[in-house]
């Protein structure tokens, strides 16, 4: 992900995933200075889908970097796998937040999401889920991939994000298992 928010990275991915570990951190952090298509803001990856909470930092920025994503894990996955299709279910969709409080909000829908689409039973393990960014958020450790200053400004502490997002975890639950007797 960190890799194909850059505009033009140095080198493949191909050749990227070839390097150590320790030189793909550096040609990540090599790469921080060069134009960057987004800013990660908070993510959550899903058996069959994902979710993105993205900062454009030019024109069509998100549209590209979805792109380059999707492409080059479905194409790995097929590869891996042995297998030939699209991989992830729907298509691309993108709303425009234009407050913090909507901000607030969808970084809380896709922190919980995993405990929403019953992935996990219990929301305390929410920050157990590798592929997500809520732990990035409530930990100390600096995330490589998350930027994670914007939403941070606009709580008082890494706690008060935590409690903010646990606490609607069971109502967010219950949206979710009805949302099917909805009319669209």
């Amino acid at each position: 992900m960190k890799f194909y928010s850059v505009l033009n990275p140095s080198v493949r991915y191909s050749q990227f995933m070839l390097l150590s570990q320790n030189n793909q951190m550096m040609l990540l952090e090599e790469n921080k200075g060069k134009d960057r298509l987004v800013d990660i803001l908070a993510y959550c990856l899903m058996p069959n889908h994902f979710h993105f909470l993205l900062k454009q930092n030019m024109e069509n920025g998100i549209e590209e970097f979805v792109r380059k994503f999707e492409i080059s894990y479905t194409r790995y996955f097929n590869v891996k796998r042995n297998r030939r299709g699209p991989l992830l279910q729907g298509q691309f969709k993108n709303v425009l937040i234009e407050n913090d409080s909507q901000i607030m909000q969808v970084s809380r829908y896709i922190h919980l999401n995993p405990y929403t689409s019953h992935l996990i039973n219990d929301y305390t393990l929410l920050q157990r889920y590798d592929w997500s960014s809520f732990k990035d958020y409530i930990t100390s450790s600096k995330s490589v991939l998350t930027s994670t200053d914007l939403i941070s400004s606009l709580f008082i502490g890494k706690n008060v994000y935590r409690e903010f997002v646990l606490d609607h975890a069971d109502y967010q639950r219950r949206l979710g298992d009805i949302k099917h007797l909805i009319f669209e």
